[in-house]
């Protein structure tokens, strides 16, 4: 990983001319960037949306689905401060993939429509990892690379959101670097898959246990598709699932086949194609990963975290 103060300047300095969200113009970073913000400011989403403690879950699933967001923060409706982070992690965990489920199987006897008009604190994580105003990308890599976490609220120094970045905003910046490496040098080969006709509740499990945003489904050896976290909270959030609530079990809705949620297009990569092409793939595509195939055959799934982590480890 680049830890030294001198790979940090020049990303710096790249990221702040750079056109996109924050249009700087040409800075010299050392002079300047100290005297007003950290590099993360300078990519991070600053318009933050966010819900208090006392939304609905079914609401806040329904914010996350129409704005295509992963994860949303949680803060004081007056203030702003930041109380907590739910994710897409959390909402197949609360779907019946691990403890958030107990909302839904203890609390109301496996009444699924009252457990989602709880409030969004019950299966918010509390006190997220956050990064400061002031910190720079590798700060940010430490804890995307090391906690293997995929967006980090910023805080000021009173503990109020002040933006949000996510491992794709780091990617944008480090795949204009050259690297010698293809798809095949950083790609998962051992993978974790699942079928068309696999129960909801069994992917949710898979993906809780194994800690996975998606999975490959394959069908006689040959890719069907992917499911991801989002694809299931999605089903949530735009409130088809009510309509197959007949009793509010949500068992009804959770032995659904995984194919009646998957996506539309399918996009693939190969393993030889350099790491800058599939990660400027991704990102024109806004997709988080893309399964790699060889004489027609799964062989491995290439990540924006993969390709974070090879990026900063040259």
């Amino acid at each position: 990983m680049h830890r030294n103060g001198q790979v940090a300047v020049k990303r710096g300095d790249r990221l702040l001319k750079m056109r996109g969200k924050l249009d700087r113009g040409p800075i010299e970073f050392k002079s300047h960037i100290v005297q007003q913000e950290g590099e993360v400011m300078a990519i991070a989403t600053r318009d933050v949306i966010s819900v208090p403690p006392t939304q609905k879950i079914i609401s806040a699933v329904a914010t996350m689905t129409e704005c295509g967001f992963r994860r949303l923060p949680v803060t004081d409706a007056g203030t702003k401060k930041l109380r907590g982070i739910v994710t897409s992690g959390d909402i197949i965990n609360f779907l019946g993939g691990g403890d958030k489920y107990r909302l839904v199987s203890v609390r109301h006897n496996g009444n699924f429509t009252a457990a989602v008009n709880e409030s969004v604190r019950t299966i918010m994580t509390a006190k997220p990892q956050t990064l400061s105003c002031d910190a720079h990308i590798v700060d940010a890599l430490q804890i995307i690379v090391g906690k293997k976490i995929g967006g980090l609220p910023i805080v000021d120094h009173d503990g109020t959101l002040a933006g949000i970045l996510t491992e794709r905003d780091v990617l944008r910046v480090l795949a204009a670097d050259h690297s010698p490496l293809f798809v095949e040098d950083v790609m998962s080969s051992s993978l974790k898959v699942t079928a068309p006709d696999s129960p909801i509740s069994a992917v949710t499990k898979d993906m809780t246990r194994f800690k996975f945003r998606r999975l490959p489904v394959i069908s006689n050896d040959v890719l069907f598709g992917i499911i991801t976290a989002t694809d299931i909270m999605r089903h949530l959030g735009n409130r088809e699932i009510f309509a197959r609530l007949i009793t509010g079990d949500v068992a009804e809705v959770m032995n659904l086949p995984v194919r009646t949620l998957m996506a539309g297009n399918l996009f693939t990569t190969t393993k030889k194609k350099p790491i800058n092409e599939a990660a400027r793939e991704m990102l024109q595509r806004n997709i988080g990963a893309l399964p790699v195939i060889d004489n027609m055959r799964l062989v491995g799934l290439v990540t924006e975290f993969d390709l974070v982590r090879a990026f900063s480890e040259e």
